[in-house]
């Protein structure tokens, strides 16, 4: 019995199918946390330029006129 019990777990410890889980996770949270710091920069850079548009659009007058 021990000697099965000791067995199993350096099986157990020898083991690589979790390793691949482990991978694909960290992979994971990498390609989201370069996604996170994407969006963050180009919702930092468009909100200037959303700000400027409006500002463009606001100063303009339309004319209602029959043509």
């Amino acid at each position: 019995m021990k000697a099965s019990l000791i067995k199993d777990c350096r099986n157990f410890l020898h083991s690589e199918d979790g390793a691949v889980t482990v991978d694909w996770v960290v992979l994971t949270a990498a390609v989201v946390g370069l996604g996170t710091i994407a969006g963050a920069v180009v919702w930092s850079k468009t909100g200037t330029a959303t700000e400027h548009i409006a500002t463009f659009i606001g100063e303009r007058s339309v004319n209602t006129g029959v043509f």
